[in-house]
């Protein structure tokens, strides 16, 4: 164990140690030195793939050389041939939409090499096109990205002392705002939505006209797309101005006329401003104080609403999930939303589909990403850690028990992903009733009505109970206490065993697999948690799981191979040399037989990062004796933690286009911009450079042949700045003496 300090104050021991700046534990868990980092973004041949309808050489092509061509004209060129383009009625109407995205992006990505080299009757004519053009356009949606364009043009004439240099926009803004045609009011509010600082230094001055049009508008009951943008420009101004106390006090009552803004919009189909106080939620709760009872209330309503889509539902607990994690003790003060929230995010992991395949998938998938049941999960999990085991575990335990004993599968599914999900949050509370969680855990797993729907192939939706069982007992072990578990320990062992025995046989009669991994990686689990106890099982499960990795080479497999990898070296670590040595001799052939084939395991094989792993424990296990086998393990490693991340920077619609593209993930940085980077190969990176420092400290002088290539290697590493929590550790947290 470790000694920590905060400055003068000492941490809780810790069985974690920095080194190299790669945090590594005892237990060399691949999961130490992953973090999470933005969601979902793209590179420009993903945007290019998307946008391209068809993938002949006839289409692209012409696109392509069309795209270099435009490339190659002068900034200020570009914006003459844009406009020409905007303004031209007989071009196609995709042709104008695209050449004002195309506007918009080149004031944004390169305002000051092509704007100032304007001349300034030229930017006076631009300037006035663009207002004339919204005024004169009839199409909804070119109007719109025709706005887009003036708020990008806006918010870069904002001088650095916050001096509007376009006046004529806020004249345009006000006569819009006050005018009968509807389209020109709504491109008004469009555009203050876009940029709510379009005010700059004046906006104190002007701050009581803004709430009078912003109130106006909302209550106009004839237009619902004015009511709507007027809820969302609102909502906008409220998050532009987070920090101005005095100003969100001002503002405060017209959260009622968001509200209700709001109730109507999702009635008709439209989330756009439900998503907006989602966003005031998790980055001005602070805002909704005065009228929080309503805002819960509201949320709660629409959540329970089956008639509204899954996404809006979703989106209406989200807001109250948010609360729970940035303003737990003002959401602490409605037990009475809490206690009927809870439910609801209970209903919705019920809502589960039945899949025939579901058995023989490669892993134990979260069902679908926008799924009721993997939102509610994820709800329930968020709120425990939010508010705590305290007040969630009392309200939630009822509920779990009566599920678990429901005789639909979909229940017991829920309760037990419940019962998971929960564990983190309410873990200290949890210990209370460790004997009643254990003996239901263990019931799941031997479900008599289980055992009877084994015999034939439609008992696919009990095997999901089963599944989770163990992914339940997964989640509880990996936390539990030492001391806790041993009192459970014989009986929970055998009906592990059991099960795998059972499992083992279905998998070559039936090819069915999921359950048997998750019930390999419980047994892993139990072993590294209760450590030297685990020795008088040893015997009882070696020789099966041997038997796995010898046999299951077949490509459908190699994540159950790998969980069994992981599984054998996590007992080896947890028994100790004396009692692993008898199989060690046999378990390093097999890893060795593996290791050789490396080099023609795909990029993508799961077997490579428990690989990795497995490496290093026993190398923990052997110490000096796995000296011999470093020049087998060493090649592998070292590729994998050279592995570089793809990154790119993207506005806000190439983001949106490229949402779906899995591996990448994105954090805002700006209005109109992200940061993308492919987060795909950074866990394995991050695990090897975990397996390159234990190497090096048990093995010591025995290393020093690779010493150099590894610092190579890692020093550079000190300035990754993908791994955000790292670099907050680093920063803050010293080692001991």
């Amino acid at each position: 164990m470790h000694q920590y300090g905060l400055g003068a104050d000492l941490l809780e021991s810790s069985s974690v140690e920095k080194d190299l700046e790669v945090l590594v534990d005892t237990k060399l868990s691949i999961s130490q030195q992953c973090v999470l980092v933005p969601k979902k973004a793209s590179s420009i041949l993903g945007c290019i793939r998307m946008r391209n309808t068809s993938r002949s050489r006839e289409v692209i092509l012409p696109r392509y050389s069309a795209l270099e061509t435009y490339e190659n004209i002068p900034g200020p060129s570009k914006i003459t041939y844009l406009l020409q383009a905007i303004r031209n009625n007989a071009t196609p109407e995709e042709a104008r939409q695209m050449a004002a995205v195309l506007l918009r992006r080149l004031l944004s990505s390169a305002f000051e090499e092509v704007y100032p080299a304007l001349s300034p009757e030229d930017q006076t004519s631009v300037k006035s096109e663009l207002l004339l053009f919204i005024q004169i356009e009839v199409q909804s949606t070119m109007r719109k990205k025709i706005c887009d364009i003036v708020a990008e043009l806006a918010r870069n004439l904002i001088d650095e002392d916050g001096n509007n240099q376009w006046p004529e926009v806020l004249k345009f803004l006000f006569d819009s705002v006050s005018s009968q045609n509807v389209g020109l009011r709504e491109a008004a509010l469009h555009i203050f939505w876009n940029f709510p600082g379009i005010f700059g230094n004046q906006q104190q001055h002007y701050l009581e006209v803004i709430k009078r049009m912003l109130v106006q508008c909302m209550q106009d009951q004839e237009h619902p797309s004015i009511k709507t943008l007027s809820a969302r420009a609102a909502a906008a101004f409220v998050l532009a101005n987070e920090h101005n106390a005095p100003l969100l006090k001002h503002f405060a009552d017209l959260l009622p006329g968001i509200l209700q803004a709001l109730n109507d919009s999702c009635y008709q189909n439209d989330d756009s401003v439900l998503k907006s106080l989602v966003e005031i939620a998790d980055s001005v709760p602070k805002y909704l104080r005065p009228h929080l009872e309503a805002t819960l209330q509201l949320t709660l309503k629409l959540c329970a609403d089956t008639s509204l889509s899954n996404m809006q539902r979703q989106l209406a607990l989200e807001v109250i999930v948010a609360l729970s994690e940035t303003a737990a003790a003002m959401l602490r003060r409605h037990t009475n939303i809490i206690a009927q929230a809870i439910p609801q995010m209970l209903a919705m992991m019920v809502d589960l589909e039945e899949d025939e395949d579901w058995a023989n998938a490669d892993e134990l998938a979260d069902d679908d990403f926008d799924s009721n049941a993997v939102a509610g999960e994820s709800a329930l999990d968020r709120m425990a850690c939010g508010l705590g085991g305290k007040l969630v575990l009392p309200m939630i335990k009822e509920h779990i028990m009566q599920m678990l004993q429901n005789p639909d599968w979909k229940y017991r599914h829920a309760g037990l992903m419940a019962l998971s999900a929960i564990g983190e949050g309410c873990h200290q509370q949890m210990e209370g009733i460790l004997n009643e969680i254990v003996n239901f855990v263990l019931l799941f797993l031997q479900d008599p009505v289980i055992g009877a729907l084994l015999q034939t192939m439609e008992d696919q939706g009990s095997q999901r109970v089963q599944a989770h069982a163990a992914a339940a007992l997964i989640n509880f072990t990996e936390d539990c206490p030492k001391s806790l578990l041993i009192p459970y320990l014989d009986n929970l062992v055998k009906h592990l065993h059991s099960i795998m025995v059972i499992k083992l046989q279905e998998l070559i009669q039936k090819g069915t697999k999921l359950v048997l991994e998750q019930v390999v990686t419980s047994i892993a689990s139990v072993a590294d948690t209760v450590e030297e106890k685990f020795v008088p099982y040893y015997d009882l499960f070696m020789p099966s799981l041997k038997h796995i990795v010898e046999n299951a080479v077949q490509k459908e497999l190699r994540l159950l191979r790998g969980k069994t990898i992981e599984c054998i070296s996590l007992i080896g670590l947890a028994v100790g040399k004396e009692k692993f040595m008898q199989d060690a001799s046999d378990v390093m052939q097999l890893l060795l037989k593996t290791q050789t084939d490396f080099s023609d395991l795909e990029d993508d094989d799961p077997q490579i990062s428990y690989m990795i792993s497995a490496w290093a424990r026993m190398c923990k296990i052997l110490g000096k004796e796995f000296q011999q086998y470093l020049p087998v393990v060493m090649g592998p490693l070292m590729k994998t933690a050279s592995i570089k991340p793809e990154v790119a920077l993207l506005d806000t619609q190439d983001m949106e286009n490229m949402s779906d593209d899995d591996g990448w993930e994105f954090v805002s940085i700006g209005d109109q911009q992200s940061f993308g980077i492919k987060t795909a190969g950074l866990e394995e990176k991050a695990t090897a450079c975990q397996m390159l420092v234990c190497y090096a400290k048990e093995l010591k002088e025995g290393f020093v042949e690779y010493t150099e290539q590894v610092v190579k290697l890692m020093v550079p590493l000190l300035k990754f700045y993908f791994h955000d929590d790292i670099l907050l550790t680093n920063s803050t947290v010293k080692t001991g003496t």
